[in-house]
């Protein structure tokens, strides 16, 4: 299968800086589809990291390509009423045309994300449950026949309308590397989505996947090995390196050795950006979303000409 490339729209940091206005973001999907990424990704918060609302802002995007994938990186469906969340997603993939992918995710257990739940109005605790049963609801809304469903939320004849320009719905990636995302993953998921960890270690994982796969009756190759990366391509690997932790500090308010332990990330020149981009290849990935620290044009540029280097 044939690589493909996503780009990560910078809302998080847009908003950190006082900076929410959506044209600059806009232009910036359409700067990377006219380069030839696959793919435009959104991330997803509330009120822990606040950013623009992935599904409204990946409306506006549809509405402006034509040909790019759009994906949540990643959503937290636990957050939103399923049956709400079934709409939405299923008029965004009509209006793009069947471009959806939705990236999913259970969020980390940290003080803010916690917060953001009680916020909500919606138990931190069982989030796992309460995701899996949202996205089966959401499911079955999508066939367009009349459901009946009784448990966490009740449904009685519920009909939606419109279903998704894709039978069946978007495709949904299971974001984690803990052992029990690697087998949600293989169990019920398109792919798998994680943010790292190195080439070596996403192979070993990623077998771990395959083997769930298969022991769920699934055909492991119908799955999409994916990675979220950040990078900053620089002739100076110093500094690369000091703009990379400054910026991951400043994202998530986290010591940056702590960070590099749960994201993979690279910083230095562009030769060796192709290099560890092509040792997820040589595992087995097949989609790589990637996160700029900053200079996204001049990153995009880069990223254009690694791909004709390396023949993807």
């Amino acid at each position: 299968m044939a690589m493909r490339i996503g780009y990560l729209l910078p809302t998080r940091e847009r908003v950190m800086l006082g900076q929410p206005e959506t044209g600059p973001l806009l232009d910036l999907a359409d700067r990377a589809e006219g380069l030839g990424f696959d793919s435009v990704w959104v991330g997803d918060s509330l009120l822990a990291r606040p950013r623009h609302e992935p599904l409204t802002l990946l409306a506006a995007i549809a509405g402006r390509t034509r040909q790019v994938e759009l994906g949540t990186a990643v959503l937290l469906p636990a957050l939103r009423n399923p049956v709400v969340l079934a709409h939405q997603v299923a008029t965004l993939d009509q209006i793009s045309e069947g471009r959806v992918i939705l990236g999913v995710g259970i969020a980390g257990d940290v003080p803010n994300i916690r917060a953001e739940f009680m916020a909500a109005g919606v138990p931190f605790e069982k989030r796992v449950g309460r995701m899996m049963e949202g996205l089966r609801l959401c499911q079955t809304l999508w066939r367009g026949v009349p459901v009946d469903w009784d448990g966490r939320w009740q449904v009685e004849q519920g009909v939606l309308g419109p279903t998704p320009f894709r039978p069946g719905g978007p495709p949904i990636w299971g974001g984690g590397s803990a052992p029990a995302s690697l087998v949600r993953a293989g169990r019920h998921f398109d792919g798998w989505f994680p943010t790292g960890p190195d080439a070596a270690g996403w192979a070993e994982q990623w077998r771990s996947v395959q083997d769930s796969a298969r022991e769920a009756g699934r055909n492991p190759d119908d799955l999409v090995g994916a990675l979220y990366l950040t990078l900053v391509i620089d002739d100076d690997a110093a500094q690369a390196q000091r703009q990379i932790d400054n910026y991951l500090e400043q994202y998530y308010g986290v010591a940056a050795k702590i960070l590099a332990k749960q994201q993979a990330c690279y910083a230095g020149p562009a030769a060796g950006a192709a290099e560890w981009l092509q040792g997820y290849a040589d595992a087995g990935a097949t989609h790589l979303v990637l996160r700029f620290a900053g200079a996204h044009e001049r990153h995009m540029d880069a990223i254009a000409e690694i791909r004709n280097t390396l023949g993807w």
